[in-house]
Parts: structure tokens; sequence; C-alpha cells
């Protein structure tokens, strides 16, 4: 690189000996700070924001909500493998039934629409 008076330099100094960083090197540290910046805003945010919840006592009901539907949750029957595997085809055809009723009916329907309109 060649600085101001034509010298070259090779470490980052300056005629008169003090660091000399590029453009591109201060526009670096800009973004960089500006950076931290924002993240120490969020995390400023976020940290009011729990702290409100925590003096409002939010995040204590939603963990006695999270425990009471664990609870609930562990009273419950699932189906075994194979009673889901029997809905499963049940939801499908059902399905296939419904979509091509839509069809027939969207079908007879164009028919009817061309008839009358002609």
């Amino acid at each position: 690189m060649v600085y101001r008076d034509g010298l070259e330099n090779r470490y980052g100094l300056t005629a008169i000996g003090g660091s000399n960083p590029s453009p591109s090197a201060k526009q670096g540290f800009e973004k960089i700070l500006n950076w931290y910046v924002k993240l120490g805003v969020w995390v400023c945010v976020i940290g009011a924001v729990f702290f409100y919840a925590w003096r409002k006592g939010v995040l204590l009901r939603v963990a006695n909500f999270t425990a009471e539907t664990r609870e609930e949750l562990k009273k419950c029957t699932w189906p075994s493998v194979e009673e889901l595997k029997g809905s499963t085809v049940v939801v499908l055809v059902t399905l296939a039934l419904l979509a091509a009723f839509t069809v027939g009916i969207d079908a007879i329907v164009s028919v009817l629409m061309r008839v009358i309109l002609e």
C-alpha cells in the first residue's frame, strides 16, 4: 500500500510514526461496534421483558401450566401403532372420496352452467 508522502507502508505506520488504519478497516470496526450495540440493545430488551414477566408472576404461571399439562398427558391413553395405521387409512380414504365428490359436483355444475349460458 502507498500512503501519503509516498511511504510504502507494510506495517500500518504512517510517515509520522502513528498507526493509520485503512478506511475499509475503520468501516469494519464500525460495523462490528454497531453489531455489538444492536446486540446489547436486544439483550437489554429481552432482559427487561423477562424481568417484567418474572415480577408479574407470568413465568410461574407458565411453569405451572406446563407441569399440569404434562400430568394430564400422562393420564391419556395413546393409540398403538396398528390403531394409528388403521386411522390413517380411514382418513386418507375419506379425503379421496371427498375430493372425488368435489370434482364430480364441480364438473356437473360446469356443464349445467355452459348449457344455461348458451
